[in-house]
């Protein structure tokens, strides 16, 4: 997830992908964003469109249970070399 000007801090999410990857970290592709964050919420704190970041969450939670399921299966059959 991130925030910031019009890229959002997208730019500082793809820089910390090769400091995971240094970890054994898996990465997932899809991101939250909110570009010019201080357009994307209301007074109350409510994003002003939930639609956007409600869709870009369920694809992110969809591939990060993905990934742990399938890292789950792996780890009971084939122990880490790590």
């Amino acid at each position: 997830m991130s925030y910031g000007g019009l890229p959002g801090g997208l730019r500082a999410v793809e820089h910390l992908r090769a400091v995971f990857a240094e970890l054994y970290a898996v990465t997932t592709r899809d991101t939250i964003s909110f570009h010019g964050v201080w357009e994307c919420f209301g007074g109350d704190g409510r994003p002003t469109d939930p639609d956007g970041p409600a869709t870009a969450a369920k694809t992110l939670l969809d591939q990060v249970t993905w990934w742990a399921r399938v890292l789950r299966d792996a780890k009971a059959t084939t122990p880490s070399t790590v």
